[in-house]
């Protein structure tokens, strides 16, 4: 492998993982960065554009109380300015409901075709693939025995703490 395709492939990768960043943050505009601008999303209910797909996706993270998106298993194939992706995910969503909180895991996969345009790449289909799921009362904790001292926690948007991290120097 040569200089230039262990590059891309890592550029590939910092993608793939901003995308997981934008969701679990519901940032909006690090999520249209990560897409071309001509992008075809299709989460399972057909294909959209970004403009159409984002606002929606984020309301409905929104109004969850947390996400976490994991990625692993990345097969990439890059053909000069063009490549695929297949990658792994599993994603923990914390559902507020009447009777307490939902926690809902869901495993399955992106097949992405990614472009390389002025440097970055950027996914420019992608495709969702759910392959299992599980769904139950949450048993998250934020108080007491081993959590008791933790009180620096995830949230959404600019209230995370990551998002003061990055600013620094």
């Amino acid at each position: 492998m040569d200089p230039s395709e262990v590059a891309d492939r890592l550029a590939i990768a910092e993608t793939l993982a901003l995308y997981c960043r934008a969701i679990d943050r519901c940032d909006a505009a690090l999520l249209a960065e990560v897409f071309s601008p001509d992008a075809r999303i299709d989460y399972g209910d057909g294909a959209k554009s970004p403009g159409e797909t984002i606002p929606g996706l984020l309301a409905a993270l929104g109004a969850m109380r947390l996400t976490q998106h994991t990625i692993a298993n990345t097969v990439i194939r890059i053909i000069g300015e063009r490549a695929k992706a297949e990658t792994h995910c599993v994603a923990l969503h914390i559902i507020p409901g009447p009777d307490g909180d939902e926690e809902v895991v869901v495993g399955g996969r992106y097949l992405d075709r990614m472009v390389k345009r002025e440097g970055r790449w950027r996914i420019a289909e992608r495709l969702y693939v759910m392959d299992w799921n599980s769904t139950r009362p949450t048993t998250m904790r934020l108080e007491g025995g081993l959590f008791e001292g933790l009180r620096r926690r995830g949230s959404r948007g600019s209230a995370d703490p990551s998002a003061g991290w990055w600013d620094e120097a």
